[in-house]
């Protein structure tokens, strides 16, 4: 079992992430997953890794029933960054900041069965025993986690042409040029900052002054924001910002910051 776990590390932590929302938490759980391996009798499992699905879901869902009421927090998203970095392929292991707040938005045991069920095939009949319900009383958790998930602002278009958007965004934003920022929003766009929240082409355009004005000393890196293009701010080399865009029929629909200092510093290469 130990040779099977290490194989399956990535994929666990993946899981552990996507329930949790934090790479920190998601390290946790599969170090308690893996603790508790070693003191199970695992000599008749017939399936290893759906075995070890299971138990770190299992330490995912006790991790968030134990979470108390706390401030909004931005997820950990993956970040790639290097020279062109949308012409690189995005896996399967990614998703983005939408994809991230609104699995956070879900109760425990939606957020349960939608991950194993949708992002990682796992039947209905063995996640059902972890959350104490039947697995069509499971389905219909997947299902209504399944529909938040699909109402959330989704990228139409690839990476290349998302760039090209944001360029212009960020141009038009150093620039100080209101009506080049309203012309790449999307009239419902969402700006989501922390606790903050800013709806409407207009009041999002307003909102990218704050950028304007670091603009001279700042740098921008693009990168690729888990599945969403995206930049990274820096000032006087120290990561400031990090910005991820949904982009639809050539408008930003949606744009999510994160300026948590330790957390950047965690996230950014």
């Amino acid at each position: 079992m130990i040779a099977q776990f290490q194989q399956e590390r990535t994929r666990l932590r993946a899981i552990a992430h996507r329930m949790l929302g934090s790479f920190a938490e998601a390290d946790d759980a599969v170090q308690e997953a893996w603790l508790r391996v070693e003191r199970a009798d695992t000599s008749e499992i017939e399936n290893p890794a759906a075995w070890l699905t299971t138990v770190v879901g299992r330490v995912c869902l006790n991790m968030l029933r134990d979470r108390r009421e706390h401030a909004f927090e931005m997820p950990d998203p993956v970040i790639e960054t290097g020279e062109e970095p949308e012409h690189r392929a995005v896996t399967q292991d990614q998703v983005g900041l939408a994809m991230l707040i609104v699995l956070d938005s879900l109760k425990p045991d939606e957020r349960l069965a939608f991950v194993l069920h949708d992002m990682f095939a796992v039947p209905f009949d063995d996640i059902a025993p972890l959350i104490g319900k039947t697995p069509a009383a499971t389905r219909q958790l997947a299902s209504r986690a399944r529909k938040r998930v699909q109402g959330r602002p989704q990228p139409n278009v690839g990476l290349p042409q998302q760039r090209e958007v944001v360029e212009a965004f960020l141009k038009a934003s150093q620039e100080g040029d209101l009506e080049g920022l309203v012309s790449v929003l999307h009239p419902d766009v969402v700006l989501r900052a922390g606790a903050l929240e800013v709806i409407g082409g207009r009041n999002v355009a307003g909102r990218a002054s704050t950028f304007r004005k670091y603009a001279v000393s700042a740098t921008a890196e693009f990168a690729v924001i888990g599945d969403e293009i995206g930049f990274i701010s820096r000032v006087g080399g120290v990561p400031f910002s990090v910005m991820a865009f949904t982009v639809r029929d050539g408008r930003i629909a949606a744009i999510h910051v994160i300026q948590d200092k330790e957390q950047l510093a965690a996230l950014v290469p």
